[in-house]
């Protein structure tokens, strides 16, 4: 979820605000980086396969990600990864 961050510094603007969150939910962690700025439209630098990326790392432990703009403006990223063993602490 660090490319999540990163996205929100590239695309969101210099007066966006950003919430993480993490929940442990049934047997999975659920993790959320939402913003409150301009959104996946907005310019940036790079090649533009942060998400990809972000979906390829995640299922590689069987999980699972979902990016998409926010109906209240900004933009939202939410992953979910499986439990595998692990408990929350």
């Amino acid at each position: 979820m660090q490319e999540a961050l990163t996205n929100v510094l590239k695309h969101a603007g210099p007066a966006a605000s950003v919430c993480v969150r993490m929940r442990w939910r049934g047997g999975s962690l659920d993790l959320e980086v939402a913003d409150d700025g301009r959104g996946a439209g907005a310019p940036a630098g790079g090649a533009g396969h942060g998400l990809t990326g972000m979906r390829e790392r995640v299922a590689l432990v069987g999980g699972t990600v979902v990016a998409e703009p926010r109906a209240t403006g900004g933009f939202v990223v939410r992953a979910r990864f499986p439990d595998r063993g692990l408990a929350p602490a």
